[in-house]
């Protein structure tokens, strides 16, 4: 993960939940455990390379657990953790706040 400038926590989180993909892969979380493949059809412009980058950051982090099942064929699911789902009313609440905003310019 990139380094912050200062010591702030909303900076932290920020350059955690930044770019096109966290957001969107917490929000597709959202309804509960989901494979590799999953995901990936959820976003179908995310490289193969890209998905895995950014569900390891948020494991990383602590937001999303992975767990892998052995076996033919083996298998991966993610879930959110305790942690991802507390960030979940932001991402929430940031979406709708979005709806309101582009409704009102277009009105």
């Amino acid at each position: 993960m990139k380094t912050t400038v200062s010591e702030c926590p909303i900076e932290e989180a920020m350059v955690l939940l930044s770019g096109r993909w966290p957001t969107l892969l917490l929000y597709y979380l959202k309804n509960g455990t989901k494979r590799f493949g999953d995901l990936q059809r959820d976003n179908p412009t995310i490289s193969h390379r890209m998905l895995a980058l950014e569900l390891r950051k948020l494991e990383g982090a602590g937001v999303v657990k992975r767990t892998a099942f052995a076996g033919y064929p083996s298998h991966v699911e993610y879930t959110l953790t305790a942690a991802g789902q507390r960030v979940l009313p932001l991402i929430d609440a940031i979406g709708a706040w979005w709806i309101d905003t582009r409704a009102s310019t277009e009105a």
